[in-house]
């Protein structure tokens, strides 16, 4: 624990009433007085001493204790003392990321191979491999865009991680319609990135068709996204030599990787799919922003309750102890 003081400069109050002593002149109060005729007669006869000038009342060596410590006291709290606890350390992602994932209706197919040999539906293997790939984005903010026919935001950006992958886990093929709509799917992406505020912007873009029903075409929404600062990483998962919905459009994806500064892939089983997501984390490591701050804890109230305290009892014990006080 350390002590600080969040304004140094009331210390230099504390010879000020040693100040007002010296410099300042002394309080004068007018009196009426009795004038005796015989007064010296009574002050020889009390062997009295007599002097002129105004009486000063004499101030008992506790009194006087008691009054510097009290100011002593006031002037601490006043330059309001800071307990210190330990330096706490934030670390504050800069990127954020969009997963962008298609749900038409081609994903229903079980071509997927699981790491045991069997056959797995293409969503499903997708949703595994991404919830343990969201699981290590501690301190990431993530957004999740699912598309179909239309694109559409299931998440915002987000570091609540569990919320992502529960919102995964509960799509289903075909939410978003049968077709494949990439396009708007980079375009919805943009839009969602205006809110963002870092430099590092990823977007994971996986699909298992050609785009068919997009408003906008993804090589243009690919250059957009560029002008933006988003890079952009596309995985397919289809099937290359498959017909209408279900062919996986091998080029456009690459060219819409390439545009935005970033790699395709190609993944026809569970396990590429998971070395994938690997060497995108190799090849955009994290970049956090690290703040250290120490808590502060205002304790001006036990100065100032000391002085109360110490006041007070000594007031208290002057009173029964004058003299003449009758019992």
């Amino acid at each position: 624990m350390m002590l600080t003081f969040g304004f140094v400069w009331a210390f230099c109050l504390l010879p000020l009433p040693l100040l007002v002593w010296w410099l300042a002149p002394p309080h004068k109060e007018r009196t009426t007085a009795l004038r005796v005729p015989f007064f010296r007669q009574v002050t020889s006869a009390t062997q009295s001493a007599v002097s002129q000038g105004a009486l000063v009342l004499p101030r008992s060596r506790l009194q006087m204790l008691t009054t510097i410590l009290c100011w002593i006291l006031l002037v601490t709290a006043l330059a309001r003392p800071e307990r210190l606890g330990d330096p706490v350390t934030i670390e504050k992602s800069t990127r954020d990321l969009i997963l962008a994932v298609d749900i038409s209706g081609s994903m229903d197919d079980r071509d997927m191979e699981a790491p045991d040999g069997t056959r797995k539906q293409r969503l499903q293997a997708v949703k595994d491999v991404i919830a343990g790939f969201i699981a290590d984005r501690e301190g990431d903010r993530i957004s999740l865009i699912v598309f179909g026919a239309k694109a559409y935001v299931q998440t915002p950006f987000t570091e609540d991680l569990d919320s992502v992958s529960e919102l995964l886990n509960q799509t289903q093929v075909g939410m978003a319609g049968p077709n494949t709509a990439i396009g708007d799917a980079i375009g919805l992406s943009i839009r969602t990135f205006e809110t963002s505020e870092v430099d590092q912007r990823l977007l994971i873009l996986l699909s298992d068709g050609a785009d068919t029903s997009s408003m906008m075409s993804p090589v243009n929404a690919a250059e957009i996204a560029a002008q933006a600062g988003v890079t952009i990483y596309t995985i397919g998962v289809g099937d290359p030599e498959g017909s209408g919905e279900e062919r996986l459009d091998l080029d456009a994806l690459e060219d819409i990787a390439t545009r935005a500064s970033g790699s395709f892939y190609y993944a026809d089983d569970e396990q590429g799919l998971a070395e994938i997501y690997d060497r995108i984390d190799e090849s955009n490591p994290r970049v956090t922003d690290t703040q250290t701050f120490q808590p502060r804890d205002q304790i001006g109230f036990i100065p100032l309750s000391l002085a109360l305290v110490i006041g007070l009892v000594v007031l208290a014990f002057l009173h029964l102890t004058r003299p003449g006080r009758r019992a």
